[in-house]
């Protein structure tokens, strides 16, 4: 019986693709998906193209190729990635450069259609997912962009018609190791049960090195090799069977608790887990241990697709003014304590049009706030404040910045480590939603350049 082998090769915007490598040179894989967008990494990417109109895609994607269309070309495997982000088209012109620059011989597939702010009318209410609101003008006037969360299909499409590389923007991420598997078995989307289980190898591999053992909320001081773990493999065979593994001769580690992590991750009810392509119900899955850093994974059931897409608008809210500053025992956590105070009440003084104040204590509560142990808070070595603010107005938010600066010798006693911004960071507000599927899937395109260094 057929079997694909899948590498998970990026689990976000940011992470290393050199395990992708390696998984390429000696994991006999057959496609490598690289899933690099979240809500914030769009958020990152306006912020690009804001700056540049050709830019919008993850700045990864060049080294990344770089680094792995070669040896991808010389050992068959074929590449997938949403790293096209808001601007998939740009990202293919990117990705067609370096094939020439490698003298890689090379089909670049973009699909598009997944922006929706150039026709939002035809989306409206556009109502919250959460609340039911309708989209506010106010939010409207200032959205920047606006995509829906595509699935599996036209990635499938891209790979019938023979792409070596798929770059796509928004695609819902275990929609990207769905795809391959579609189109190499010739799976019916109707059937719920294959589609389930493609869809659950995305889901389990879609994080990278957190189901080998990376992040691990287990005995992770016994995981060896986390300076070189591997990347995850999953062997699916035509039936449905699935096998996790990882990288032959790599770190990490690929057993029930490492699987079970992931699976769990991100999943607010297991028995309807919401994708493009399927509802997965994950209530009966059964993980067994079938050899090392080799797990089974069944029980996997699907339900009917939604018949709606979610879709997520990004919007200008505003700027952050944020500074640091740190003090040291004795009292370190009163003396930060007090500068909070004195900058409210001089912001206060101030007029500025602050709407929103945040205050950490970084050493105590940053991380597990209002949760944080009180005992012994009173003895702590040392506490930074990070004091920000969100305002409408950017020269407020540089002024809150500036504040802290002169409480170096203004202040409670013992400040160091003093870091002050000037610069305001500008905020996006998230509005989430769901879209009829029918609109957004004949706007869909899926484009194939036939690259010949």
């Amino acid at each position: 019986m057929d079997t694909v082998r899948i590498g998970g090769g990026l689990g976000f915007y940011g992470d290393t693709f050199l395990p992708a490598v390696d998984m390429i040179r000696k994991g006999a894989v057959d496609f490598v998906c690289f899933e690099d967008l979240a809500e914030l990494t769009l958020a990152i990417l306006e912020k690009d193209r804001e700056r540049d109109p050709d830019a919008g895609y993850t700045k990864d994607l060049v080294p990344m190729l770089r680094a792995c269309l070669k040896p991808a070309k010389e050992h068959g495997v074929r590449l997938v990635t949403n790293a096209g982000g808001l601007n998939p088209r740009a990202a293919a012109r990117a990705a067609e450069a370096v094939a020439r620059e490698l003298g890689v011989p090379i089909r670049i597939a973009v699909v598009e259609g997944d922006a929706l702010l150039d026709r939002l009318d035809a989306f409206l209410p556009f109502a919250h997912m959460e609340t039911g609101a309708p989209l506010p003008d106010t939010v409207r006037a200032r959205a920047l962009f606006a995509n829906v969360y595509l699935g599996a299909a036209p990635i499938v499409a891209a790979l019938d018609r023979g792409a070596d590389l798929v770059i796509t923007g928004r695609v819902a991420d275990p929609s990207l190791f769905l795809a391959p598997l579609v189109h190499r078995f010739g799976w019916s989307f109707d059937d719920l049960e294959r589609i389930a289980r493609g869809t659950v190898v995305g889901h389990l591999l879609e994080c990278s090195s957190q189901v080998t053992g990376g992040n691990h909320g287990g005995r992770w001081w016994e995981i060896e090799g986390l300076d070189r773990i591997g990347f995850p493999i999953a062997e699916v065979r035509e039936d449905g069977d699935i096998v996790v593994t990882k990288t032959p001769d790599s770190g990490g580690r690929v057993n029930f608790d490492t699987v079970r992590e992931q699976l769990l991750y991100e999943i607010h009810d297991p028995s309807a887990y919401v994708t493009p392509d399927v509802v997965l119900d994950l209530s009966g899955v059964r993980l067994e241990e079938v050899g090392p850093d080799r797990v089974r994974v069944d029980g996997v059931r699907g339900h009917p697709r939604p018949d709606r897409y979610k879709a997520l608008l990004g919007y200008q809210d505003g700027y952050m003014g944020q500074a640091l500053i740190g003090y040291s025992w004795p009292d370190a956590l009163k003396k930060a304590e007090a500068t909070a105070e004195i900058l409210r009440r001089q912001i206060a003084r101030m007029r500025l049009p602050v709407e929103e104040v945040r205050v950490e204590y970084l050493g105590w509560n940053s991380l597990h706030g209002p949760l944080a142990d009180t005992r012994g808070a009173e003895d702590l070595n040392e506490v930074y404040l990070r004091f920000a603010v969100r305002t409408p107005d950017r020269r407020a938010a540089e002024q809150v910045s500036r504040l802290l600066v002169p409480l170096a010798l203004g202040g409670p006693p013992t400040a160091g480590g003093i870091i002050g911004f000037d610069r305001s960071r500008q905020l996006l507000g998230l509005w989430p939603s769901l879209v009829a599927r029918g609109p957004v899937d004949e706007a869909v395109t899926v484009d194939v350049l036939e690259v010949t260094p």
